[in-house]
């Protein structure tokens, strides 16, 4: 993270310190309400705005990525550097990673570019089903 801060021209300020301490504990998906859970459980006195702000931050640096739930709700990842989408849980919201081979999907993003004029600057899949616990 700090990394990927410094190349952005950011600073690893404290709280944002303690934010990467709390990402570096999860396994899987997370909610902020989570990450201000632990926090206050830690005492590492970061509040509410601060994880908000700081997930918005690491999305845009593409070291999160929100995934919408089929509750309507919407949970984060840690992502991978490479291109990637997801696989969504639709009973229990659990959601994983996998990467993929885009072949074709190029081609349907220029046919939906020249049909509703959008120049298409990148795209998201997720995927929903029922996990294996679910299924079981």
């Amino acid at each position: 993270m700090s990394r990927a801060l410094s190349q952005a021209g950011l600073r690893m300020t404290a709280p944002r310190r303690a934010v990467a301490h709390l990402l570096s504990e999860r396994e899987g998906q997370f909610t902020a309400e989570e990450l201000l859970a632990e926090s206050q459980r830690q005492g590492l006195g970061i509040g509410r705005a601060t994880i908000f702000r700081s997930l918005e931050l690491l999305g845009r640096l593409s070291l999160v990525e929100r995934v919408d739930l089929p509750s309507g709700e919407h949970a984060y990842l840690l992502c991978r550097p490479e291109h990637h989408h997801h696989v969504i849980c639709s009973q229990c919201g659990r959601a994983a990673t996998f990467g993929m081979d885009d072949r074709g999907l190029p081609e349907r993003l220029e046919q939906v570019a020249r049909a509703t004029g959008y120049r298409i600057d990148a795209h998201r899949l997720e995927v929903y089903g029922r996990c294996p616990d679910c299924q079981a």
